[in-house]
């Protein structure tokens, strides 16, 4: 049976991953919540699964010209350095203060998503 949600999770995420919504918003919880993991092993199992699901949405949006090529240098240097910072961080921080940093983020992220105006 955990066979069957692993395979509907990896699809789901996969496919919000595709939007640009970031997988991590449905595996996170799924692996905490449904699957018992903790919440430093959901998000390292989030990091690796993104590589694959990131490389491939990629390939697609650039293929249809999606890519605005101009803010990339920048966006990717801070993001390597945010990344950086943030690691360090997450190792050091408690399991249950993790989840909750998590937590409050798409709970802002989603009141921010629900308000906006098309």
């Amino acid at each position: 049976m955990d066979i069957i949600f692993l395979i509907l999770l990896g699809l789901l995420a996969g496919a919000l991953s595709g939007m640009g919504i970031g997988g991590g918003t449905v595996l996170i919880p799924a692996l905490t919540l449904i699957f018992g993991q903790t919440q430093h092993a959901a998000q390292n199992i989030n990091l690796i699964y993104f590589i694959p699901t990131a490389a491939f949405a990629l390939a697609v949006h650039a293929k249809n010209k999606q890519i605005e090529t101009k803010i990339l240098p920048k966006t990717i240097i801070f993001g390597l350095i945010g990344a950086t910072v943030g690691s360090f961080i997450a190792l050091k921080l408690e399991a249950n203060t993790l989840r909750q940093i998590f937590a409050f983020f798409l709970l802002i992220m989603g009141i921010i998503e629900f308000r906006k105006k098309s």
